[in-house]
């Protein structure tokens, strides 16, 4: 019988949660040619010894990579590298986010998303479907003058677009995207809050997708939701970056400054 291939992996560094610092060490191996597809993953607590962490962190490192089909149990035998497949998951390594450049690649993503969402949203949005969107709009207004910082109506703003599709694989992929993205948001609405100029002109912003989609004008539609994501960008660019850095990207990045 082959022997089970060498967990070449130092000690962690002080950075991000132990379970996620596992997770990501663990899906790079698995990634790589030390552990291929059919391999099988060492003991809990072998690798628990070589990470210096509690068993109890790996499991829930091994879950992780489970529910993203990087791995499988094999009752009997442990956990096994499996091949990748349809059934493999798109997924985006949270340690990716840990600077500027990589969060705005994931803005440009979603920028090409939103034109073509709020188009097929113009010409394929019902009344009340429309009416989820102007009051998903208010809200973000409401939660502001409330004292909050809209993020949460914000997202919700963008969720009504896509529900509006009427292709429930819209609304999956963005809110994937918002899952990378709240942090981004956060930050950029905080310096938006400090500058009336760039609060109304992403009001304006806002208000330039509804009211195409109002007139079930799919390119203006297009054209709104492509220039809100490029000033979005922009603004999130123009941020401070050690403020968006440490304001937790790896616990929650959720929408583009939107």
């Amino acid at each position: 019988m082959a022997a089970d291939p060498e967990l070449k992996i130092e000690r962690l560094a002080l950075a991000g949660t132990l379970t996620d610092r596992v997770c990501g060490a663990l899906t790079e191996l698995v990634s790589g040619d030390d552990f291929p597809p059919g391999s099988r993953l060492p003991s809990e607590t072998k690798m628990a010894s070589r990470f210096g962490v509690s068993r109890t962190v790996i499991r829930e490192a091994v879950s992780r990579l489970k529910s993203e089909g990087l791995v499988e149990s094999r009752q009997g035998s442990g956990v096994f590298v499996r091949e990748l497949n349809m059934d493999s998951p798109f997924r985006i390594d949270p340690s990716i986010m840990e600077s500027v450049q990589s969060v705005l690649q994931v803005v440009e993503l979603r920028q090409v998303l939103e034109g073509e969402i709020a188009a097929l949203a113009a010409k394929r949005r019902n009344v009340a479907q429309l009416g989820a969107i102007r009051q998903a709009l208010k809200q973000i207004d409401s939660d502001v003058s409330a004292g909050g910082d809209g993020v949460d109506a914000d997202i919700a703003f963008h969720r009504s677009i896509a529900e509006a599709t009427g292709n429930p694989h819209f609304l999956a992929l963005v809110q994937f995207l918002f899952n990378f993205l709240r942090s981004a948001t956060q930050t950029t609405r905080s310096i938006e809050a400090t500058r009336a100029t760039l609060a109304q002109q992403v009001k304006d912003e806002h208000l330039s997708i509804v009211e195409a989609i109002s007139r079930r004008d799919t390119e203006a539609a297009r054209a709104a939701a492509r220039l809100h994501m490029e000033r979005a960008s922009r603004r999130l660019g123009a941020s401070d970056v050690k403020s968006l850095l440490n304001a937790g990207v790896d616990s929650a990045l959720n929408s583009p400054t939107t």
